[in-house]
C-alpha cells in the first residue's frame, strides 16, 4: 500500500482488487420458438446464461437471445455442443429423439423435464396407458391399428370417436373427429399408413360432451417441490388456443381443487421437472358439481400460461427456470382479480409493430407480447395480456388490441 498527501494530509491509496470473472449458470434450450423468446426476459432478471438452440438464424427466439446456435433438435452433434459446459438442458417444444437426450444425459448433465417423462408428451397412447395406470380421469381410449379397430371402438363408445396421430400431433394438427357415416379420407390414410409402419401409431378416443375446456399449470422442482397456478378457461379456435380467462369464470371449489390434485399427481407420477400443462376437459355431473377429464399434456411453458406473464406475481417462463435448475419456486398468485389472454393469430398487416402506436395509445394498459414472425394466416404472432376487476371490460380491452394488431377496422372492430 502506498501513501499521498492531499492537502497536507496521508491518505491510503488502495491497490484496485483482482476482478472475478462472472460465471452465471447456463440453460440449454432445444427450440427457437417463442417460448424460448420469452424466457429471455427472465434469465436475464435471474442473471441465468441462456442458450438456445434455433432451427434458423431469424428465428423467434435468436432475436432476443445472443447465445443461439442454429442446429436441429434431432442433430445429437448439435445438441451436445449446445450442453458443453451448461449446467441443465430444456425445451420449448417435445419434439426431441429419446436418443438424442440420452447422449446428453450420458455427458452427465442434466434434462429437464427427463426423457423417461418427457415421453408422456411425446407419445399419446404412452401418456393414456401411464395415467390410466396412475388413476387419473380420462376419456376412454384405445390404440387403433386398422379401420375395423376405429369402427368397433365406435361402437363400444357410442358412434363418435377422436382419432388421433400419437406422435407429432398439436394444435390441432393430426386430430380428426369422425361422427356416423363415411370415414374422413385422411384417417383412412392414417389407418393404411400405420398398418404397413410408414406412419405413426394411432389412438382413438369418446367424444366427450364437454361444457369448456380448462388448463392448469404446475411447475415441479427435481427435489419434488410444486406450485400450481390457479384454472384458467381457454378458448380453442379451429384447434389453437385463441382465448384464456384467468381464473376460470364461475368454476366450483370441487372441480378447481379436483384439478389442482390432478396436476400434482400427474407431475409427480411421471416425475416431471418444470412447468407442465395439463389441458382438460369440464364436464357436466347430474347433481353436483363438474369433474375433469385429461384432455392433453405438455411438459415445457404453454399457450394457457401466458396470461402469468403480466397477471401473476411470477410467470410460467421464470418459474420454469427456477424449477429445471432446483431454485426455490415463486408465488404463484394473480396480481389482480382478472387476466385475459389473446392470441394474435395472423395479420392483416405486413408487421404488425406497426399499430404499436395505436393499440397502446388506445390503451396504455395492455400488455402486448410480440414474437418477430412473419405474417402467416392464422400464424401465432404474439398475444395480448390485460388485467383488471371487471371481467368483461378485461376481454373486451384484450380483444380489441389484438384486433388492432390485426390491422381490423374500427367497423369490423366494433367501435367508432
Amino acid at each position: 500500500m502506498t501513501s499521498a498527501s492531499v492537502g497536507g494530509t496521508a491518505t491510503a491509496r488502495r491497490e484496485p482488487l483482482p476482478s472475478t470473472p462472472v460465471t452465471p449458470p447456463i440453460v440449454a434450450v432445444i427450440g427457437g420458438g417463442q417460448l424460448a423468446r420469452m424466457m429471455a426476459g427472465p434469465a436475464t432478471a435471474l442473471g441465468l446464461h441462456l442458450r438456445v438452440l434455433v432451427e434458423a438464424p431469424d428465428a423467434s427466439a435468436a432475436q432476443a437471445v445472443a447465445d443461439a446456435p442454429v442446429g436441429a433438435a434431432s442433430d445429437a452433434d448439435a445438441v451436445l455442443a449446445l450442453v458443453d459446459g451448461a449446467d441443465v438442458l430444456t425445451f420449448e417444444h417435445e419434439h426431441v429423439p429419446p436418443p438424442v437426450l440420452e447422449a446428453v444425459a450420458a455427458r452427465g448433465v442434466p434434462v429437464h423435464p427427463g426423457p423417461a417423462a418427457l415421453l408422456h408428451a411425446q407419445d399419446k397412447a404412452e401418456m393414456r396407458r401411464r395415467l390410466t395406470a396412475l388413476g387419473v380421469p380420462c376419456p376412454r381410449w384405445a390404440p387403433v391399428a386398422d379401420l375395423a379397430d376405429l369402427e368397433r371402438f365406435r361402437a363400444e363408445v357410442g358412434g363418435s370417436a377422436v382419432v388421433k396421430t400419437t406422435r407429432g400431433g398439436y394444435d390441432g394438427k393430426g386430430v380428426r373427429v369422425v361422427h356416423e357415416g363415411a370415414v374422413p379420407d385422411d384417417v383412412v390414410a392414417w389407418c393404411a399408413a400405420a398398418g404397413d409402419g410408414t406412419g405413426p401409431a394411432l389412438l382413438a378416443e369418446e367424444l366427450v360432451p364437454f361444457t369448456r375446456e380448462l388448463a392448469v399449470l404446475v411447475a415441479r422442482t427435481p427435489s419434488g417441490r410444486t406450485a400450481v397456478w390457479p384454472v384458467v378457461e381457454s378458448l380453442q379456435r379451429d384447434g389453437v388456443c385463441a382465448e384464456v380467462v384467468a381464473p376460470a369464470p364461475g368454476l366450483h371449489p370441487t372441480t378447481a381443487a379436483q384439478a389442482e390434485r390432478i396436476a400434482r399427481a400427474v407431475a409427480d407420477g411421471l416425475g416431471v421437472t418444470g412447468v407442465l400443462a395439463v389441458e382438460l376437459f369440464e364436464v357436466a355431473e347430474p347433481g353436483g358439481p363438474p369433474r375433469v377429464l385429461v384432455n392433453e399434456l405438455a411438459m415445457r411453458p404453454h399457450n394457457s400460461g401466458h396470461w402469468t406473464i403480466d397477471g401473476a406475481v411470477t410467470s410460467q417462463f421464470e418459474q420454469h427456470l427456477r424449477a429445471v435448475l432446483d431454485l426455490p419456486l415463486g408465488e404463484v398468485a394473480p396480481v389482480a382479480p382478472w387476466t385475459v389472454m389473446v392470441n394474435l393469430l395472423g395479420s392483416a398487416l405486413d408487421d404488425p409493430t406497426d399499430a404499436l402506436h395505436d393499440v397502446l395509445g388506445a390503451d396504455p394498459g395492455a400488455k402486448v407480447h410480440l414474437y418477430g414472425k412473419t405474417v402467416r394466416p392464422g400464424r401465432k404472432l404474439g398475444h395480448v395480456n390485460v388485467s383488471g376487476d371487471d371481467l368483461d371490460d378485461v376481454r373486451a380491452r384484450a380483444r380489441a388490441a389484438v384486433a388492432r394488431l390485426r390491422g381490423e377496422s374500427s367497423e369490423e372492430r366494433g367501435t367508432e
